[in-house]
C-alpha cells in the first residue's frame, strides 16, 4: 500500500557499509522501520543520511507491506527544517536524549493522531524558543497521556506519590516517592512549555529526570535507559 503521511525520527541504525535501518513514528500508521539503501553514498537522491537526524519532521511517500518487514521510501523530504537545534548543544542534547527515550517507549503500530500533533507542535516550540530547561520534563511527563500512564492527582492534599500505581496517596509506602520528590512531581505536572517560573534549580531537575525515568521503566515493558542521559545531565548540570 502506498502511503503519503508525516513522520518523525526516532532512531536511525546503520547497517553494513552504506545504508540505514530507520525508526519512525508515523502520522498515518504509528511506529514504522524502514531500510534506506546507499544512504552514506554520496549519490544525489533523496535518500540523505541528514534527513534521518533524531526528531527531524519529515513528510515521506513510502510503501507499506504491513508483513512485519523493513518497508521502503519512494520518497522524503523535511517538512519543518530546524533552524537552532543542530546548533544549539543544550537542544540537540536534549533532542538526542528524547529521541532515544521515545524510541524505546512508542511500540504501537497504528495511527495515534494526537499524539503525533503533540510531539510535532512540541519540537516545533523547542526549535523556536530560549528558555528550554524543563523541557524535556514537561515532554515526557506530558507523553504518558498518551502512553497510557499519566499521573492522577484527584487528591492534591496527599503527600506521597505510588510510582507503581501512578496515584497520589496519603500514606508513604514502599513504592512511593518521599514527600519532597512527590512535591517537585506536583510542581512539574503543573508546568507547560510556556510557563514562566523557573521552578526548580539544577539538581532537581536531576532528581526529576531520574524519577521520570523509573516511572517509566516501571510502566513500559523492555525500556532501557538511555545511553544519552549522562551527556544530558552534564549538559544541564
Amino acid at each position: 500500500m502506498q502511503v503519503k503521511t508525516k513522520a518523525i525520527v526516532l532512531s536511525a541504525l546503520k547497517f553494513q557499509e552504506k545504508s540505514l535501518i530507520v525508526k519512525l513514528f508515523t502520522l498515518s500508521d504509528g511506529l514504522k522501520s524502514y531500510f534506506v539503501r546507499d544512504a552514506f553514498s554520496g549519490r544525489k537522491g533523496n535518500h540523505k543520511i541528514a534527513y534521518f537526524q533524531p526528531l527531524t519532521l519529515l513528510e515521506i511517500e513510502a510503501v507499506h507491506k504491513n508483513k512485519g518487514t523493513l518497508e521502503n521510501f519512494k520518497e522524503i523530504k523535511i517538512s519543518h527544517p530546524y533552524a537552532t537545534i543542530a546548533s544549539d548543544i543544550s537542544k540537540s542534547t536534549m533532542v538526542m536524549f528524547l529521541s532515544e527515550m521515545l524510541h524505546h517507549s512508542i511500540h504501537e503500530e497504528e495511527a495515534n493522531p494526537d499524539f503525533f500533533s503533540f510531539l510535532e507542535t512540541a519540537f516545533l516550540w523547542l526549535d523556536t524558543n530560549n528558555q528550554i530547561a524543563n523541557f524535556h520534563l514537561i515532554l515526557l511527563m506530558e507523553a504518558t497521556k498518551f502512553l497510557g500512564f499519566y499521573p492522577e492527582n484527584s487528591n492534591p492534599d496527599y503527600a506521597f506519590f505510588e510510582m507503581r500505581e501512578g496515584v497520589f496517596v496519603p500514606f508513604e509506602t514502599v513504592t512511593c516517592l518521599n514527600n519532597s520528590n512527590s512535591y517537585l512531581l506536583k510542581k512539574l505536572l503543573e508546568l507547560r512549555f510556556d510557563s514562566t517560573q523557573v521552578l526548580f534549580n539544577s539538581k532537581e531537575r536531576q532528581e526529576l529526570l531520574k524519577i521520570i525515568i523509573d516511572y517509566y521503566a516501571l510502566h513500559l515493558d523492555g525500556f532501557r535507559k538511555p545511553k544519552s542521559l549522562e551527556v544530558l545531565m552534564e549538559v544541564f548540570s
